[in-house]
C-alpha cells in the first residue's frame, strides 16, 4: 500500500455533512438524497481509482488516517447506496412531517460517519466515528419525542452502543500502550508474533466492542424496540449502523486472529446468538419485529464467521445483509398488504421422522458432491469453511423434508431438492468470489487446533439440532406445553424486560 493522494471516497462524508448543514438552514425537498446520490458517485469513480492506481492511504493527522483498498471501496459503495435508497424513501415517508428536515439531516450525519468509519486507517479515527454516530441515531430514534417507547428505546440504545464506545476507545489505548501505534496497517504487521498482555486486552475490548454493536446475546433487545422510529431509521440502522461491529472486526482480522480466545469467543456468542435470534424470529407475528429479530440472528452468523477466520464471507454477509434488510424494511408495507389480500394456505406436507432423515442425508450428500467438484476448481476448502457451508445446507434440509413426506405433490419433491443443490453451488460460488475479491486483504483462516476442532464440531451440531427440530415442529406442535413456549420465545424469553430493568429502562421511557 503506497502513500499517494486523496482517496476520492474522503470527498462523500464532506459533502453529506454540508448539505446536512444547509438542510437545517433552507430544508429542500431533493437535497439529501442528492447529496447522498454525489456520495455513491463518489465512491463509484473511487473504484475506478483503486483498480488504476492501487491502494492508497493517507495520514491528514496523528490518528486520522484514510485507506483505499478494496474493503473500504466495497463498503464505502454499500453504505452509500443504501443511504440513496433511504432517503429517497424518506423524502415522501415523511412528507408533511414539521421534523422531516432534522431527520434527514440526521441520516446524512450517519451516513458521513460510517462513510469515514469503513475506510478509517486508525482505530482512533473508527473510535471518534462510532461516538458520532451514536449520538445521531440517538436523536433520530427520538423522532417522536412524546412517545414513551422511543424514549425507551433511544435510552437502551444509547447505553449499549456507548458502552461499546467505551471499551473502543479502551482497545486504541491498549493499543498504543502495546505497540505504540492505532495506526490499522502498523498494527496488521505487528500481529505476527506472540501477544503481550496489553495486546491481548486490546483484543478483549475489540471483541466486546464488536458484540455490543452488533446487538449480540443477551445485550440485543434494544434492536428489537427501534421500530418507534420511522422506517426509513430502522431500515438505516438495520442495514448499516448494525454493521459497525464486523467492519471494526473485518478492520483489525489479523489481530483478533492473533488470538485463539477472542477467536472462540466469536463463534459462541455468534452461534448462540444465531440461534436464539432465528427460533425467536419464526414465533414473531409482525412484519418488522421479525425483520429485527432476523437482524439479530444474521448478525450473530457474521460473527460467527468471523470467529471461524472465514474473513471474506463474512465481509460478503455484511454487503448481502445490508441490501437484503434495507428492501425487506422499506417493502415491509407492500408485505403486509400481500399477505391480508391472500387466501387461507392450504393443506401442508408434513414429513414425518424418516422423511426428515432422508431430507438430511440427501441435503448432506448433494452438498458434499457439490463440495468435491469446486474442490477440483478452485482448490482444497478449510475445515472452517466446509462446516459453514454444512450448516448452511442444514437449513435447507428443512424443505427438502417437505418434498419428501408421503403427501407432498413429485414437483414439491423436485424444487425442493433443486433448492438444496442451489444453495450448494451458490455457497461456494460465492466463497470463491469473496475470496477473489476481498482474500488478498485478509488473513487465511487459521490451522484447527484441539479448541478449534471443538467448536466446529459444536457449531455444527448445535445448528443441526435446531434444523431437525423445526423440521419436525409440526408432528408435536399442538401439543399443550408448545403453547406455553410460543409465549415464552415470542417474548425472547424475557431478556429484554430483564435489562430493562437492569438500567431503569421503564423509568427513562416515563420521564420527560
Amino acid at each position: 500500500m503506497t502513500t499517494q493522494i486523496l482517496p476520492l471516497t474522503a470527498f462523500g462524508p464532506l459533502l453529506l455533512v454540508a448539505a446536512a448543514l444547509l438542510i437545517r438552514v433552507r430544508p429542500g425537498p431533493r437535497l439529501a438524497e442528492t447529496a447522498a446520490l454525489c456520495a455513491l458517485a463518489l465512491s463509484l469513480v473511487a473504484a475506478l481509482q483503486l483498480m488504476t492506481g492501487g491502494a492508497q492511504a493517507l495520514a491528514l493527522l496523528p490518528g486520522v488516517g484514510l485507506m483505499l483498498d478494496a474493503i473500504g471501496v466495497t463498503m464505502a459503495v454499500l453504505v452509500a447506496f443504501v443511504g440513496w435508497i433511504v432517503l429517497r424513501y424518506c423524502r415522501t415517508y415523511l412528507q408533511g412531517e414539521a421534523r422531516a428536515p432534522r431527520a434527514q439531516a440526521g441520516i446524512l450525519i450517519v451516513l458521513a460517519a460510517v462513510l469515514v468509519l469503513v475506510q478509517a486507517g486508525d482505530l482512533a479515527l473508527m473510535a471518534v466515528c462510532t461516538i458520532v454516530i451514536g449520538a445521531a441515531m440517538r436523536d433520530l430514534l427520538l423522532f417522536y419525542p412524546d412517545r414513551p417507547a422511543a424514549r425507551r428505546a433511544a435510552a437502551k440504545f444509547a447505553r449499549v452502543w456507548g458502552a461499546g464506545d467505551v471499551a473502543l476507545v479502551l482497545a486504541a489505548v491498549l493499543a498504543w500502550i502495546a505497540f505504540g501505534t492505532t495506526d490499522l496497517a502498523t498494527l496488521k504487521a505487528a500481529a505476527t508474533g506472540p501477544l503481550t498482555p496489553s495486546a491481548q486486552g486490546a483484543v478483549a475490548a475489540l471483541v466486546l466492542t464488536a458484540l455490543l454493536k452488533s446487538a449480540a446475546f443477551p445485550l440485543h433487545g434494544w434492536l428489537t424496540e427501534v421500530m418507534e422510529a420511522p422506517t426509513p431509521v430502522s431500515a438505516l440502522l438495520h442495514a448499516g449502523v448494525i454493521n459497525a461491529g464486523g467492519v471494526l472486526l473485518i478492520r483489525t482480522a489479523d489481530l483478533v486472529q492473533a488470538s485463539p480466545g477472542a477467536m472462540a469467543v466469536l463463534v459462541t456468542m455468534g452461534g448462540l446468538t444465531a440461534l436464539f435470534g432465528a427460533t425467536v424470529m419464526l414465533i414473531q407475528s409482525a412484519v418488522k419485529t421479525a425483520l429485527a429479530w432476523s437482524t439479530i440472528a444474521q448478525m450473530g452468523f457474521m460473527l460467527m464467521q468471523c470467529g471461524l477466520g472465514l474473513w471474506s464471507l463474512a465481509l460478503l454477509h455484511i454487503v448481502a445483509h445490508g441490501l437484503y434488510k434495507a428492501y425487506g424494511f422499506l417493502a415491509s408495507g407492500n408485505a403486509v398488504a400481500a399477505v391480508a389480500s391472500a387466501g387461507r394456505p392450504g393443506p401442508v406436507a408434513v414429513p414425518g421422522i424418516g422423511a426428515v432423515a432422508q431430507a438430511f442425508a440427501l441435503a448432506l450428500a448433494l452438498y458434499a458432491t457439490v463440495a468435491l467438484g469446486f474442490a477440483a476448481i478452485g482448490g482444497q476448502k478449510s475445515a472452517q469453511a466446509l462446516a459453514l457451508g454444512a450448516i448452511l445446507i442444514v437449513g435447507t434440509a428443512y424443505l427438502v423434508a417437505q418434498g419428501l413426506a408421503d403427501a407432498a405433490p413429485r414437483a414439491l419433491t423436485r424444487r425442493t431438492a433443486m433448492a438444496s443443490v442451489m444453495a450448494a453451488l451458490g455457497y461456494f460460488g460465492f466463497h470463491l468470489l469473496a475470496g477473489a475479491l476481498w482474500g488478498p486483504h485478509l488473513p487465511p483462516p487459521p490451522s484447527p487446533g484441539a479448541l478449534e476442532w471443538a467448536l466446529i464440531a459444536l457449531a455444527v451440531i448445535s445448528f443441526g439440532v435446531v434444523a431437525v427440530a423445526q423440521a419436525l415442529f409440526p408432528l408435536w406442535a399442538h401439543h399443550p406445553a408448545m403453547a406455553g413456549l410460543r409465549v415464552h420465545l415470542a417474548n425472547g424469553l424475557y431478556l429484554n424486560a430483564l435489562f430493562d430493568r437492569l438500567i431503569g429502562g421503564f423509568r427513562a421511557a416515563q420521564s420527560r
